[in-house]
């Protein structure tokens, strides 16, 4: 019975089959999204054997988000969201098929391929907040944990085997086969999206343009329960995020070894999914932000611990661990984020959260770039892990809101 009360909760599957088929969907479009990605870049190394123009291929993905994501929050609290999430995910859709019969026909500039990314990813910015709206409106109050842990479940199920699976249809079927079967996801996807009620927002509806932007900011500034989840997020990637330290700490501790840098990149995926398919153990705990708290707080040391590993399987150990306080710690936070903001603003803030999630991390590798280069990669991760400590600690201090909330007090009474 404890190891039952242990794995994740799929209540939220049997109980709502609109969640169940939106869940599906997530799934196979997760594992289609992935297996674009290697082919894209494979495709642009292939076409010019430059890292600058691999590199340009994170820029395309990333700048959209950036510049238009909380313009596409604030119309995501104006609208039915579930039609919104069908715009954007046709968009995404057609853009796959185009990619596909590029690469099965075409001879295009390399740039046309990462335009074609750029505009993917333009709605990208608009259906992945539209999206995370969703699971409140689906779930009772006492499942959103357990949904958020079966979606991140998907998600690192996703990062973990996709890249794998694209590479072998790189293989059979070349980029044009891989970028089709991606295609081809997005009808799970429209299964998903089928299937969902109408969600426009309750309450008041967003103003149009920066009006509504600004009224969200304002929101994330002045809701310091919400404001202290997304400082935890930024203090643990800005500050210590690792994955561009690994080449460097693979050549000073471990000899260059080519196998062993393959099990850094791995280690934490599989701490992840250790963390999702137990994350019982965490989503029925009635302090979410408790639990966000020590799980960033472990993120930071462990990292700080695998920098100064001298045997390999110890320092594999440690990333595990990280992996699994990451998971504890997002999952963690979603439900404080999704529990304390009014569905009428949950488009402009899940446009927040996505932004953070995509800056954040391409900020920490900088920084820790930055960092090892003036020093060391034993000193700039253990820097980095110990001020994510330090940092989560601080938060958790001066926000003692964010340590009292609880699931088993409703909105209307904190």
């Amino acid at each position: 019975m404890a190891v039952k009360h242990a794995l994740v909760d799929v209540a939220p599957l049997r109980s709502s089959p609109a969640f169940r088929r939106l869940w599906i969907g997530r799934v196979f479009s997760g594992f289609g999204s992935q297996m674009t990605l290697v082919a894209v870049m494979y495709q642009v190394w292939q076409m010019t054997s430059s890292t600058v123009w691999t590199g340009a291929v994170g820029l395309a993905q990333a700048i959209p988000l950036l510049l238009f994501g909380l313009f596409a929050g604030a119309m995501i609290d104006r609208v039915d969201r579930r039609k919104f999430y069908l715009v954007t995910t046709t968009g995404q859709a057609v853009c796959s098929a185009l990619l596909a019969v590029q690469g099965f026909f075409g001879h295009l500039p390399v740039i046309t391929v990462l335009l074609l990314v750029a505009v993917q990813s333009c709605f990208v910015a608009g259906g992945g907040p539209a999206s995370r709206t969703f699971v409140p409106r689906l779930l009772p109050k006492d499942q959103l944990a357990a949904g958020l842990a079966l979606n991140r479940i998907a998600f690192q199920g996703a990062m973990l085997l996709g890249p794998a699976l694209g590479g072998l249809v790189l293989g059979r079927l070349g980029v044009g086969g891989c970028y089709l079967i991606d295609a081809i996801t997005f009808l799970l996807a429209f299964y998903g999206a089928f299937g969902l009620p109408p969600m426009r927002p309750e309450g008041e509806l967003s103003r149009p343009g920066v009006g509504g932007v600004l009224d969200g900011l304002a929101f994330l500034v002045h809701n310091p329960v919400v404001r202290g989840a997304l400082l935890t997020d930024l203090a643990a990637t800005v500050l210590s995020m690792p994955i561009s330290l690994f080449p460097l700490i693979n050549a000073e501790r471990f000899g260059n070894d080519p196998r062993t840098l393959g099990l850094f990149l791995s280690a934490i995926a599989v701490g992840g999914v250790v963390a999702s398919v137990f994350s019982g153990v965490f989503t029925r705990m009635p302090r979410p932000g408790v639990v966000m708290l020590v799980g960033s707080a472990v993120w930071g040391a462990a990292l700080a611990l695998f920098g100064i590993a001298s045997n390999p399987w110890v320092g594999l150990a440690f990333l595990v661990l990280a992996g699994a306080a990451d998971t504890v710690s997002v999952v963690s936070r979603g439900t404080i984020v999704q529990s304390n903001t009014p569905d009428v603003l949950r488009g402009r803030v899940a446009a927040a959260e996505l932004i953070v999630g995509q800056a954040g991390p391409d900020v920490g590798n900088m920084r820790g770039g930055l960092i090892a280069g003036a020093t060391s990669g034993l000193v700039a991760l253990v820097s980095g892990g110990l001020l994510c400590v330090g940092a989560v600690a601080l938060v958790g201090a001066t926000t003692p809101g964010l340590r009292r909330f609880s699931t088993t007090t409703s909105v209307e009474d904190r």
